[in-house]
């Protein structure tokens, strides 16, 4: 039985009220007034759960903020100012949930590299045809490209400052299956459908026709004097571009 503790007063534990009525985390005992009290125990239940779930969205809204400023500055054009003001949360917040741009962007790598490489590791191990896999690549490839431009950059300095390190946090345990690829093409050699080629060689080509727009793009829009815009409809084309370019070269 509760005990009181002075007149009209007394100490409620919630943890009967938690289990048998709205069954959440144990709080601690707290000091109620002697009535009314399981409606204040709700009010404070409320509270609660409205403050986790502000900051369950806290982290989404960091996260969204950031794939927006990442997306039009870059890795290093972006500022942690930007994204907490397009967070709607002050900096101090936002570094309490992320200690530095690093950390942030690397979050926002681990949730792209989860959903984007293994569409490219079932393009690998698929059974179509080499050409068709080749179609498949550069499709999925540039369309990524073209939702997170900042992407090769970051990947390039990642995998030249420790590549075994990314490797395993970009594809866990499995190496890529490149080899089934490769092996696709010294098939398609044996039985005369393409010139004999250097596997390696054609991937580096396929990789390289699909990347280096992405990379160069400034430099590119300079040089021919041309906008966002058009520079964007030419990506576009490359999806069918690259992969013609690649099988009219290989093919007999």
């Amino acid at each position: 039985m509760d005990g009181y503790h002075g007149p009209g007063r007394r100490e409620i534990s919630i943890d009967r009220f938690h289990w048998f009525i709205l069954k959440i985390p144990p709080l601690p005992k707290i000091i109620l007034p002697k009535t009314n009290s399981y409606l204040v125990l709700l009010t404070i239940w409320l509270n609660y759960m409205v403050n986790t779930k502000k900051s369950d969205n806290a982290e989404e809204r960091i996260l969204e903020a950031a794939r927006k400023a990442f997306l039009k500055k870059g890795m290093d054009g972006a500022r942690m100012q930007d994204i907490a003001d397009e967070a709607g949360i002050n900096k101090a917040m936002l570094h309490y949930y992320f200690r530095s741009k690093e950390k942030l962007f690397e979050k926002i790598f681990s949730e792209l590299s989860q959903h984007f490489f293994p569409k490219l590791v079932l393009i690998f191990e698929s059974d179509e045809s080499l050409f068709r896999k080749i179609e498949m690549f550069a499709e999925e490839y540039i369309d990524q490209l073209k939702q997170t431009p900042y992407l090769p950059i970051f990947v390039l300095n990642e995998v030249n400052r420790q590549p075994e390190t990314f490797i395993k946090r970009m594809m866990g345990n499995k190496r890529p299956p490149v080899k089934k690829f490769f092996d696709s093409v010294e098939s398609e050699i044996q039985k005369g459908v393409i010139k004999p080629v250097n596997p390696i060689q054609l991937l580096l080509n396929i990789i390289s026709l699909c990347i280096f727009p992405f990379v160069a793009r400034p430099m590119f829009q300079l040089l021919a004097n041309i906008d966002r815009t058009v520079f964007d409809k030419i990506l576009e084309q490359r999806k069918s571009e690259v992969p013609k370019f690649i099988i009219d070269a290989i093919k007999k």
